[in-house]
């Protein structure tokens, strides 16, 4: 590992968790303390926790055993998500490392990320995992999980942090969209690795789709360019109406889309050029990694497998390649149909060694999924690409 040459602050959001916040810290912990020239911790991060209005004040130790100091800022009342926000004005550190209080670093790795993270990346995502091996479902190639990111601390108070009328949900789509058009880049690397326990206290499904049904609807109606803005819309009330019938969760969905007729047009919009869309849905990595495969060697027909989040940018990656969908017993290629990167890693890894060619529509899967365990490798045809320029 290289030399730590910076600086991070772990800020941790928490309500009515006390055990799930004290594992957290207890792993950041157990962090390796810096010095003799490898990468670490101890004088170089220090934790920011703020407790969204717990009905008991967690406790939290001043100094945690690697000597990482531990500052505790106690709400009146649940800010959400923009709990976040209070750590603006509180540090120094050059970077700002979002958990929540039941997901922690697995390892150091987390620190050579973020040291060698390049002037255009303002943001770097990190490799979440849940405890029964699968990686988190959500995010795109250049949207992070919440959970899981490091973030330029000059940038996010720039920006102003996160929206504090999104509650929780979707709010990191909402600011990875104002981090792009300011002109920035969220980066993926494997090294920044964090593990997510998924806390089932406090998740209220109907909630949560209520949420999202508005949140999303509010992303779409600020950044998605005019051209594309309502079969953006149409699309995202369609998946979330399929997530809510799988959930039981119908009543939370109706509530959230009244909630979207009634605020849409309210929201201020601020539409990215196409080229940049195309960054934020994932439909550049997408026609990326499909042309260069497509360019590795030819093939006309494909079959959708593991179908998930964006799988319209798969698709449309394809027909402007000519290259026909047909059913798996026709098709001369998979072609994992997410832009999900966690699916689409963990799809990648569990395919490889089957016998058919293979495609990822991200490159970043390929590199995770040669390290993703099992018989292992990448599978055929997913050959590592170029970035996206940031």
């Amino acid at each position: 590992m290289s030399e730590l040459r910076t600086t991070v602050c772990f800020v941790i959001p928490t309500r009515d968790r006390p055990d799930d916040l004290a594992r957290t810290l207890g792993a950041i912990g157990r962090l390796p303390v810096g010095g003799g020239g490898g990468s670490g911790v101890g004088p170089n991060a220090e934790v920011l926790v703020v407790d969204n209005g717990s009905e008991r004040i967690p406790l939290a130790p001043g100094v945690l055993a690697n000597g990482v100091p531990v500052r505790l800022e106690c709400l009146a009342f649940n800010e959400g998500a923009a709990a976040r926000n209070r750590v603006i004005g509180r540090t120094d550190a050059d970077w700002l490392v979002m958990l929540d209080d039941d997901s922690h670093p697995v390892d150091a790795g987390l620190f050579d990320a973020v040291a060698q993270a390049g002037p255009g990346t303002h943001a770097v995502s990190a490799d979440v995992v849940l405890c029964d091996g699968r990686r988190e479902m959500g995010g795109l190639p250049e949207v992070f999980i919440g959970c899981g990111v490091a973030l330029r601390r000059g940038v996010f108070e720039a920006l102003g942090g996160y929206d504090a009328s999104m509650g929780y949900y979707a709010e990191e789509y909402d600011l990875a969209a104002r981090l792009l058009i300011g002109g920035g880049g969220v980066a993926f690397d494997p090294r920044f690795r964090v593990e997510h326990r998924r806390a089932a206290q406090g998740r209220d499904m109907g909630l949560i789709l209520e949420r999202l049904v508005r949140n999303n609807g509010w992303v779409m109606q600020r950044y998605a360019p005019g051209g594309v803005r309502r079969a953006c819309l149409r699309s995202d009330r369609r998946r979330a109406r399929e997530i809510a019938r799988r959930e039981g969760a119908r009543a939370g969905y109706a509530r959230g889309l009244t909630e979207l007729r009634r605020t849409v047009h309210a929201q201020e919009r601020r539409p990215m050029t196409p080229a940049l869309f195309d960054r934020f849905t994932g439909m550049a990595h997408a026609r990326a990694a499909v042309g260069a495969a497509f360019a590795a060697g030819s093939f006309r027909t494909a079959a959708l497998v593991d179908e998930g989040k964006n799988a319209w940018c798969v698709r449309r990656a394809l027909d402007e390649l000519g290259v026909e969908i047909v059913p798996r017993d026709r098709a001369e290629v998979l072609v994992i149909a997410t832009m999900s990167p966690g699916p689409m890693i963990d799809a990648l890894a569990a395919r490889s060694g089957g016998g058919r060619r293979v495609i990822a529509p991200w490159e970043g899967a390929g590199f995770v999924a040669k390290d993703a365990g099992g018989s292992g490798g990448a599978a055929a045809g997913a050959q590592p690409v170029r970035r996206v320029p940031a």
